[in-house]
């Protein structure tokens, strides 16, 4: 592969926006294995957040992939593989990222439990203080009047 052609590659993976427009491949290897990549996203996406016993999984994925990425970067990096070979990886690295991409926009179901909780906490800590400046602002208003 050419220098050139090798910077172009690299230029369409780190292009802003790259993954828009890009689907999620169906089938990727990664780490030497087989895995039904858009199945496995759209399945989990479903939900809209991750349930606790899922969490390990997504999470064991998402490193998978973004080492699979990375190897993969590296080989057009290194210039290992042909200009059309290169182009095949770009394709999958963008589409790997798009998975990324729709992996980390999900919630874990105990973090948006939390989040409720810490609102509710927020909210009793808001009225206290309310409760408390209002009191004393009262209170020095009676103390200010009488004298």
């Amino acid at each position: 592969m050419k220098e050139f052609e090798r910077k172009r590659l690299l230029e369409r993976i780190d292009r802003e926006g790259a993954t828009i427009g890009m689907d999620i491949p169906d089938v990727v290897e990664v780490q030497g294995e087989e895995v039904e990549l858009r199945d496995f996203v759209f399945e989990i996406k479903r939900r809209d957040t991750v349930p606790d016993g899922e969490k390990e999984r997504v999470e064991r994925a998402k490193k998978n992939l973004r080492r699979e990425r990375l190897q993969r970067r590296q080989q057009i990096e290194n210039g290992e593989v042909s200009f059309e070979e290169g182009e095949r990886l770009v394709e999958s690295i963008i589409g790997i990222e798009r998975a990324l991409d729709a992996l980390q926009q999900l919630r874990p179901a105990n973090l948006e439990q939390e989040a409720t909780l810490q609102e509710a906490q927020d909210q009793k800590r808001w009225m206290s203080f309310l409760k408390q400046a209002l009191g004393r602002e009262q209170s020095g208003r009676s103390s200010r009047g009488g004298r």
